[in-house]
């Protein structure tokens, strides 16, 4: 059973080309720089050296276009016909209230994804984009909508909604969804088998760090709140994202500033957090440089992100009433020792005792690694996030008649 898993970002597609039977990689890469010029595919498939193509892709069915060309090329590609592959899984960042769960992808689904545009402009575009491109050329087997929001589906009222007139949730369906929903249900999985357990046996706050941040409490296997809400603005300070601030704010700039609601924004989601702070946008090596090298704005920006986050860790510490481990995983929470040492710095107090020899020693992308202290009552892990293994099987799940 060859699965295609397609993650359209910005101006890029992720892809995993999966034997599922065998549970197997046969290829992962990128296609990069779409609408931009300069486009290019980067490839790996095991047991041969990693494959890149310049081509230009001026949309996103070229770049599905050329990614199938690639994974069927007689030199490098581990396929030999694009007729083996049986089904496409597409990450769709948002489902609203209508999608709890994987579907299957027609004119109606489609449709109801655009309508919560609003609510992750940064990300239904391309998602949507890289569908209809894949749907477009192959048209015959079934494509499969993953939503990152399904996870948190499960979330009890009192967390979900907002104290704003109920009227707006029941006519707008303006409520708390959360993001990064299959980065969290593979982190709490891997927490719970590295702690010898069920996840339905024990509690976890996962931690996905990446230009998009997101914090989860997890009890017994099921997302219960999480950091993000209604859009990937909510919750702690990112990349370039401010995270939750003072309501405030957004209306008397708009006044002071005469600033659009579309060009605010803009500003919120792409140019605040850590952008906003610095005012420079820098890849997070070479932030976490500066801030080294004793940059102010890059210190004061890695303070700011570590206590907002520390704030959550804590709090959700508090609603799960008991704490078995917390989970780092994408890829600033895999690689960044630094990051974790503070958000974990003084939290004896929630039974947390960070070993720091193993937090600095651990910045693998591809090795679990415990980095809690032996006689740390909470257990502390770094997981590399696979988060394409669960779209795989959502699709796979539904393929065999058990999704939905």
């Amino acid at each position: 059973m060859i699965i295609l898993i397609l993650n359209c970002r910005g101006f890029s597609i992720n892809f995993h080309l999966f034997d599922w039977s065998k549970r197997t990689v046969l290829a992962r890469g990128d296609v990069d720089r779409i609408d931009l010029g300069d486009s290019f595919i980067s490839m790996e498939v095991p047991g041969r050296a990693p494959y890149r193509q310049d081509s230009e892709c001026p949309g996103f069915g070229a770049a599905v276009d050329l990614l199938l060309r690639s994974l069927t090329h007689p030199q490098v590609g581990p396929l030999d016909r694009v007729e083996q592959i049986v089904a496409v899984g597409h990450r769709v960042v948002h489902g609203g209230e209508r999608f709890s769960c994987s579907v299957p992808i027609d004119a109606t689904v489609i449709e109801a994804v655009r309508r919560v545009e609003a609510l992750a402009p940064l990300h239904i575009p391309p998602n949507l984009a890289g569908i209809e491109g894949a749907l477009s050329l192959l048209p015959h087997i079934p494509h499969v909508a993953v939503f990152d929001t399904a996870f948190h589906q499960g979330m009890p009222e009192h967390a979900y909604l907002y104290a704003l007139p109920f009227e707006w949730y029941e006519k707008y369906g303006i409520r708390r969804y959360g993001f990064h929903g299959a980065s969290h249900c593979y982190a709490a999985r891997r927490g719970a088998a590295l702690l010898g357990r069920s996840p339905a046996a024990c509690n976890l706050v996962t931690i996905h760090i990446g230009n998009g941040t997101s914090l989860c409490a997890v009890r017994n296997g099921r997302s219960i709140d999480t950091s993000m809400g209604l859009t990937p603005l909510e919750g702690t300070m990112m990349g370039t994202r401010c995270g939750s601030i003072d309501p405030g704010i957004p209306p008397f700039i708009m006044q002071a500033d005469l600033i659009s609601p579309r060009d605010l924004d803009k500003i919120l989601n792409q140019r605040s957090g850590t952008v906003g702070i610095t005012g420079v946008r820098l890849e997070r090596p070479a932030f976490l440089e500066r801030a080294a090298d004793g940059d102010p704005r890059c210190l004061l920006a890695l303070e700011m992100e570590s206590f907002r986050m520390k704030k959550h860790l804590g709090g959700y510490a508090a609603a799960l009433g008991s704490l078995d481990a917390v989970v780092f995983s994408a890829g600033a929470g895999e690689g960044e020792w630094l990051m974790r040492e503070k958000v974990l710095d003084d939290m004896e107090l929630f039974g947390i005792r960070l070993d720091r020899e193993r937090n600095r020693a651990a910045r693998s992308t591809d090795r679990e690694e415990r980095i809690s202290a032996d006689d740390s009552t909470v257990a502390v892990f770094v997981i590399p996030t696979a988060e394409e293994m669960v779209y795989a099987e959502e699709v796979a799940a539904l393929l065999n008649g058990a999704g939905g």
